[in-house]
């Protein structure tokens, strides 16, 4: 199968992760049979030294034009000055809204090989911890009404959702519950707000066509809460855009490490944005210092949700868990005196434990 890839490494640690997740992506290829092209992008800081802008024209053409992205990181104290709109963050919100992605993916993953850098008890995570939340990532009080009074001493922000907007990302949530162990709790603040009953109301009727799935209720304060104080209850979350926001911050710091998270941006034809959830890290690029699971991971995750390729996105998986069990780690995940490894040797005992 041939899928064409736009890279889009952008600053800091982005381009040393970014060309590790390329080399597992080749070795998938090689072992499956597939192939992968890729095609460099300018976004984030790098795009503003060099074209004037976070996000060039032709870099949102590029990703249009390819069947995924994967994306690096973007920002760094080199361009804190500049204005808002020019702010190479503002990549992120270009490449989202100009693609049309609606739908964020934070898997909340504890590998049983890290469980000590789990901030909770070992009895409160047992086994270990597998959460996927599903944010809707376009909607909600980010994206409505906002403004001050002509005094500028008061503010106001809207929260707006439509049927249309609750219906998709449900959909979306029910048919990855059914790829995971069917159960989805849509999260809202149903007792107050007119949105979020609007929202459950929605939910609950999608709800029927996907029997299979068990669906419960729960609010936002509620679900803040059980997620430090039992969080094995929970399989897919789904929820709108601020509570999704605070809560997958949450539910990836119970696991320990930002740096072995990936994360995944869709639309309804299950096109996709793949990205680590940590930073730039500028003051560790280039050094052979970072850790390159979490992008290795948001591959696995394009090959799962975007090329429909559960076999090719497992071995990746598993390789990753056979490397964490040889012992292997990058400083962000060692343990206090326990030897490290660099980018480039991760990456390569990742590609040795694929063949």
């Amino acid at each position: 199968m041939k899928k064409q890839i736009a890279l889009v490494p952008g600053d800091g640690i982005g381009p040393d992760i970014v060309g590790e997740a390329v080399r597992v992506l080749d070795a998938v290829a090689a072992r499956f049979g597939h192939a992968f092209t890729f095609a460099e992008c300018l976004a984030g800081g790098v795009a503003i030294d060099a074209r004037g802008e976070p996000l060039p024209a032709e870099t949102l053409q590029a990703c249009r034009g390819a069947d995924a992205v994967l994306l690096g990181a973007v920002g760094g104290p080199k361009w804190d000055a500049l204005g808002g709109s020019q702010r190479p963050e503002k990549a992120l919100l270009g490449l989202r809204g100009g693609l049309g992605l609606f739908c964020n993916l934070r898997p909340a993953v504890l590998f049983s090989q890290l469980r000590d850098a789990c901030p909770l008890r070992a009895d409160i995570i047992g086994d270990g911890l597998d959460i996927m939340v599903v944010r809707e990532l376009t909607g909600g009080i980010y994206f409505g009404d906002r403004g001050r009074n002509a005094a500028g001493d008061e503010a106001y922000d809207t929260m707006r959702y439509s049927v249309a907007e609750v219906e998709r990302i449900a959909r979306l949530a029910f048919g990855i519950a059914r790829q995971r162990h069917r159960r989805v709790c849509s999260v809202d603040k149903h007792n107050i707000l007119e949105t979020s009953r609007l929202w459950r109301e929605t939910v609950t009727r999608v709800a029927r066509d996907f029997p299979d799935v068990a669906l419960s209720h729960m609010y936002v304060d509620n679900a803040a809460m059980q997620l430090v104080r039992n969080p094995r209850q929970f399989d897919v979350i789904v929820t709108e855009n601020m509570f999704g926001d605070i809560l997958s911050d949450e539910a990836s710091m119970i696991t320990g490490s930002i740096g072995m998270l990936p994360s995944a941006s869709l639309r309804l034809d299950h096109f996709g944005m793949y990205e680590p959830i940590h930073g730039s890290a500028p003051d560790i690029a280039g050094k052979d210092l970072a850790n390159p699971i979490a992008t290795i991971l948001s591959a696995a995750m394009m090959l799962r949700y975007t090329f429909a390729m559960p076999a090719e996105a497992q071995a990746i998986e598993q390789a990753v868990g056979r490397v964490l069990d040889a012992g292997l780690r990058t400083a962000d995940i060692a343990a206090k005196g326990e030897a490290t490894v660099g980018t480039r040797a991760m990456g390569d005992a990742i590609v040795d434990a694929l063949a």
